[in-house]
């Protein structure tokens, strides 16, 4: 894809369960909540829950056009999860970018290296807890899973934080605010970069910069 200066930005945010990635971005477009910016729809074939609609919580496909779409090349990246597809479209990724808004891929590591792969441009930001202590104290608050599965979500978790490395910001949620404070940094920040000030400041800098003699 060959972007427009005018694009906006895609964000990779990559975190192992319970490091608060999907607390911190909804945070972040509550507070932002001028159609600015807003989190992928992904694709993916398993039926819908009751109270979920297609093209707001997921796009709904059946596999033979889930898997067609694999053979066009038509997602930044898709895994097949026991047995069910999950994709990310690269003509709504596209769309979406093309209006001027910033878009949150909640994908895992491995996504996050095809995305890297098929969008350069993309900006990528891993989400870490302060220890593991904590992190297992706030998979247990959640009061859904017994030890043996705690004890597998930690194994996976220490194994997803090893490939920190592999993004560009790297952000330990131990203060909630004080974390989405540094996530909306990174956010606004990449908003000033000079090619699209440029663009959407065309008109004023002219006028700044005329010579009236």
């Amino acid at each position: 894809m060959t972007t427009s200066t005018a694009d906006g930005n895609l964000f990779i945010v990559a975190a192992p369960s319970g490091a608060g990635k999907s607390s911190l971005i909804r945070a972040l477009l509550d507070r932002h909540n001028d159609g600015s910016m807003q989190v992928s729809v992904s694709c993916t074939t398993r039926a819908p829950r009751p109270g979920e609609e297609d093209g707001v919580h997921y796009h709904f496909l059946d596999v033979a056009t889930f898997q067609q779409k694999i053979e066009d090349n038509a997602f930044y990246e898709w895994a097949k999860v026991f047995d069910n597809y999950y994709g990310t479209s690269r003509q709504v990724i596209e769309e979406t970018l093309r209006q001027g808004i910033d878009v949150f891929l909640d994908i895992d590591w491995q996504g996050a290296r095809q995305v890297r792969e098929a969008y350069p441009q993309a900006q990528s930001v891993f989400i870490m807890p302060p220890s593991l202590a904590t992190l297992e104290q706030r998979l247990r608050s959640r009061g859904q899973d017994g030890d043996d599965i705690i004890a597998s979500r930690m194994a996976k978790a220490q194994s997803e934080m090893s490939h920190y490395h592999e993004f560009d910001y790297l952000l330990i949620n131990d203060d909630f605010d004080q974390a989405l404070a540094n996530f909306e940094h990174i956010v606004l920040a990449r908003r000033q970069r000079m090619a699209l000030q440029q663009v959407r400041h065309a008109a004023k800098l002219k006028d700044l910069l005329a010579n009236d003699g």
